[in-house]
């Protein structure tokens, strides 16, 4: 997984710099960036607080990690359901001379 090379913090920091009135292209020079990277930071941390968005991270973090029990027990279900299915069509099958022998 490819390391971030800034923390939420200084995201946050460089954020309020740009609404304190230094141009994008100047923060981009400074800290080495794309302003790329800088509008995809404003659309997702823009007015948030490091609290808010330490917040937010654990909460995508809690996110996801249900999404993965969930397709967990999908799947589950999914083998469960297969597996009675193919016993449930042996049972219905009639086994030798009785069961024919009650049918008539």
């Amino acid at each position: 997984m490819k390391r971030r090379r800034f923390t939420e913090e200084q995201i946050i920091g460089i954020l309020k710099e740009q609404e304190a009135g230094v141009s994008v292209a100047e923060l981009c020079r400074k800290y080495g960036m794309r302003d790329a990277s800088f509008y995809k930071w404003k659309a997702r941390y823009g007015g948030l607080e490091v609290a808010e968005a330490r917040r937010l991270k654990s909460l995508e973090d809690e996110n996801m990690r249900l999404k993965r029990l969930l397709a967990d027990a999908i799947l589950d279900n999914a083998a469960l359901k297969e597996l009675l299915g193919k016993n449930g069509d042996a049972r219905r099958t009639p086994r030798g001379r009785r069961a024919f022998a009650h049918s008539l």
